[in-house]
């Protein structure tokens, strides 16, 4: 093997990032997350419905059938975001998520940054940018790097 062909370490969190987003069920944009301390993941998270919920795949889009734009409303959605639920896999097994890194396919929302922030994540890389100038703005508040990595 090619000892330059081997991705570098972002580059290979970002690629799990990716995989992660087959397993989204929303019909609007598939969103991946890892949560990595020490050069290890830790949890993952995809966008999709709660457990034992409906997934839009079935139900169709709610966002869409009430014309919501992106960005807006976040509430009004039957998935959690990919951030969410790697903090949620975090919580649920018992797994401490304070000085972790946050890979995730997009930007995170204000919501998701604001959980971010408190949980003491300590930099965030993400592919895709996302209509959310506040989220920017709060976690450049709270000395969070933001690292736009292809």
């Amino acid at each position: 093997m090619d000892r330059n062909s081997r991705p570098s370490w972002d580059e290979y969190f970002m690629n799990i990032t990716k995989l992660a987003a087959q397993r989204s069920t929303c019909l609007r944009r598939k969103v991946g997350a890892i949560l990595v301390r020490d050069k290890r993941i830790i949890t993952t998270g995809y966008n999709g419905a709660p457990m034992n919920i409906n997934h839009c795949l079935d139900t169709g889009c709610l966002r869409e059938q009430m014309g919501i734009p992106s960005g807006e409303r976040h509430e009004l959605c039957r998935g959690l975001h990919a951030e969410q639920n790697a903090i949620i896999q975090a919580a649920l097994h018992g797994v401490s998520i304070k000085g972790a890194v946050l890979y995730c396919t997009n930007m995170p929302c204000l919501i998701c940054s604001k959980m971010l922030i408190n949980a003491q994540i300590t930099e965030v890389y993400y592919k895709e940018g996302y209509a959310d100038d506040l989220s920017i703005s709060m976690m450049t508040e709270a000395g969070i790097p933001l690292k736009q990595i292809g």
